[in-house]
């Protein structure tokens, strides 16, 4: 049996105020963004139908249309981390078409893997991208600047074998029509044109950000962003009434790495909500002149200036106020399938249950329908941040299964199921000071509940980061792999998933297969190294959990720093393999006290659904862990467990429906 605990000790930094999140959420449509877009495209058509009609000298054209490729840039920087909208096609759209003005040489897909991999590693010599604006003598920094494209196809190419073939592919076509239409430009005498209305912009306009978004941000700053994320890029304070339209916000490019999803017009804002927590860590800081600014120097600085500032408390996500699970009619707000295979249904919960419904990451509900006069029950873990006012589920559909087909087939919203109150406690305690690196190990429908720690974890826990190994057969077989793409772009320099395919044969060969023991092997002598790792999390197939336990075991983890999460548990064990005397039960549901004489061999729940039939129970296997409850009196004895941690069966906690007492009097709480 593999036990589980939860570390509830606080970190020692407790005096310190914790980062809330940036309470910018990704908006439905970012309205300045997009008007960025349109500003821009408006002026390189005015500039550019003006110069070829002759109505415009070259030496307005050039700065116009340089202007341009400045100022789509924030347009595909925005795009690439998901935030001009919440509706993923939009932001790969104008991304697209944004980047047509910037370096359409590289497609724009490469270019958002390649300034992840800027977020990821900042400063790092060996793996950050952009640190060739930062290295050489000072007059070549201009000529490094204006080489751009050179130096990220030199750091993507040698990547490419590993990355998605449409994106290759892609950028191999950017890339041919760009030779192609130079050409054409040559041989048609029309190459003064082409360098007045597009070269020669775009080599300023690159330039210049080259200077503004990686230079000036990163340049003299030794942390890298894994060893220390508040200095391995800076914010310039100072006159931002000027600065910060004229910059793009960029003046504030620290918030920008901290917070990578917030929207470009809204750093500042950000700032400001958050500037206490960011100054006692020692965030880097220096005025527009280049004047470093200490924490108390910038406070100084600040008073001068007359700014304040305010902080608001992080949303830590609660537990349900249900002492057990209890089952309530909630209504279907929608059903939308997730792959050809899986549907995700949303509840609508009703005002006067939303603390009833609370959910910390990790947890599960019971769903009960009625089909054709015979109650089926399925357990479902919740696959939605902890700190959102939204439940959901996943549901695999199974070939023959009563409720998958139905939820494929029938579900639809505004109809009304029985769900139960959140159980389960697969998730680790949170804390907004921990620094912490945290591993899922998941595989199919195994990444519900590992989604909602995820996610909620990431958003809590500021300084801590997460690396995701999910296993699936093909990219389409894979759940939710928008919404992690969209996580990974907003976490960028703390979240890595890594997608192990099965059924794709062009996948990066040391991610094709299943995850396995050679596998964990590689990943555990190299880049997962036990001793950096403080929480592993294992959901999926019980195949894979087993084996990814026995590997982990044998690398010396402790059971502690391990939690398994499985969907099925085993039947009730053969007859004559144990044999129990009857005994008098006592248990407390909901405030009231029973009793009753449990027939030899009965669990414990088999008794309590006679008397209480609202009793809570699942999956009757000993793997949810909805049955649970505190053994006041008496002894039992367990077939099977594999819900309850060590901390909960030292607290007494026992599963009602593997349990059979070994004493003629037992009293159990399911309140307690």
């Amino acid at each position: 049996m593999t036990t589980v605990e939860t570390d509830h000790s606080a970190p020692k930094s407790a005096t310190h105020h914790a980062l809330p999140d940036p309470g910018e959420a990704v908006p439905k449509l970012a309205l300045p963004t997009v008007g960025v877009f349109f500003a821009s495209l408006t002026a390189f058509v005015v500039s550019t139908v003006g110069y070829l009609n002759g109505w415009s000298p070259w030496w307005v054209t050039i700065p116009v249309n340089a202007a341009v490729t400045f100022v789509m840039f924030t347009v595909v920087h925005d795009a690439s981390h998901y935030s001009i909208s919440s509706t993923r096609w939009v932001n790969g759209l104008l991304g697209r078409l944004a980047w047509l003005f910037v370096g359409p040489v590289v497609a724009f897909p490469s270019f958002g893997y390649i300034h992840i991999q800027h977020h990821r590693h900042s400063n790092d010599d060996d793996q950050d991208p952009d640190t060739f604006a930062s290295h050489g003598k000072w007059w070549q920094l201009p000529l490094r600047w204006s080489a751009v494209e050179y130096f990220y196809l030199r750091y993507y190419l040698p990547r490419a074998r590993s990355r998605p073939v449409a994106e290759v592919a892609e950028t191999l076509v950017m890339m041919a029509l760009s030779v192609t239409g130079l050409i054409v430009a040559i041989v048609t005498g029309n190459l003064w044109a082409l360098a007045v209305v597009f070269l020669f912009p775009q080599r300023i306009g690159l330039t210049i950000l080259a200077w503004w978004f990686d230079w000036l941000p990163h340049h003299g700053l030794e942390d890298t962003q894994r060893t220390n994320r508040y200095r391995a890029t800076r914010n310039r304070v100072g006159a931002e009434w000027v600065f910060t339209p004229v910059l793009l916000s960029q003046n504030y490019h620290l918030v920008h790495h901290l917070h990578p999803s917030v929207p470009f017009y809204r750093y500042l804002r950000t700032w400001k909500r958050n500037e206490e927590a960011y100054l006692e860590r020692n965030a880097a800081i220096s005025t527009v002149f280049g004047q470093q600014l200490n924490p108390d120097e910038f406070r100084e600085w600040k008073e001068l200036n007359g700014r304040l500032s305010k902080l608001l408390p992080v949303r830590m996500p609660a537990r349900s106020s249900s002492p057990h699970g209890v089952l309530h009619r909630i209504p279907v707000a929608s059903v939308d399938p997730i792959t050809a295979d899986s549907t995700m249904v949303t509840f609508a919960v009703p005002e006067e249950l939303q603390d009833a419904f609370r959910f910390e990451p990790g947890q599960h509900v019971t769903v009960r329908t009625d089909l054709g006069g015979n109650g089926i029950r399925r357990n479902y873990s919740i696959c939605a941040p902890a700190t959102r006012a939204q439940l959901r589920i996943a549901v695999k559909h199974i070939p023959g299964g009563a409720f998958s087909s139905f939820v494929a087939n029938e579900l639809r919203a505004g109809d009304v199921l029985e769900l139960m109150t959140p159980t389960g406690c697969f998730g680790t305690a949170l804390h907004p000071l921990n620094r912490k690196h945290y591993v899922g190990l998941v595989a199919g429908s195994g990444i519900t509940p590992v989604l909602s720690i995820l996610a909620t974890t990431l958003e809590v826990e500021t300084e801590s980061r997460f690396t995701l190994i999910y296993g699936n057969r093909t990219k389409e077989s894979t759940m939710f792999r928008a919404e992690l793409d969209r996580l990974e772009a907003r976490y960028a320099d703390r979240l890595e998933i890594l997608h192990v395919l099965s059924g794709e044969t062009l996948h990066t060969p040391e991610l094709r297969g299943r995850i396995d023991r050679d596998k964990l092997n590689n990943w555990l002598t190299s880049t997962l190294s036990p001793a950096s790792v403080d929480e592993w999390f294992i959901c999926g197939p019980l195949d894979m959990t087993t084996a990814v336990h026995e590997v982990l075991t044998e690398h010396l983890v402790d059971s502690e720093r391990m939690h398994l999460e499985l969907f099925h548990g085993y039947g009730a064990a053969p007859v004559g393999d144990h044999e129990y005397d009857s005994a008098t039960v006592t248990f407390k549901l909901s405030g009231q006290e029973y009793s009753y004489d449990l027939a030899p061999g009965d669990s414990i729940l088999e008794g309590t659904l006679q008397v209480r039939a609202d009793a809570p129970y699942a999956c009757m296997g000993g793997a949810c862990g909805t049955c649970r409850a505190r053994l006041v009196d008496g002894k039992v004895e367990m077939d099977h467990n594999f819900a309850l941690g060590q901390a909960e069966l030292d607290a007494g906690y026992i599963l009602t429906c593997q349990s059979h007492p070994t004493t003629p009097f037992v009293s159990v709480d399911f309140d307690g």
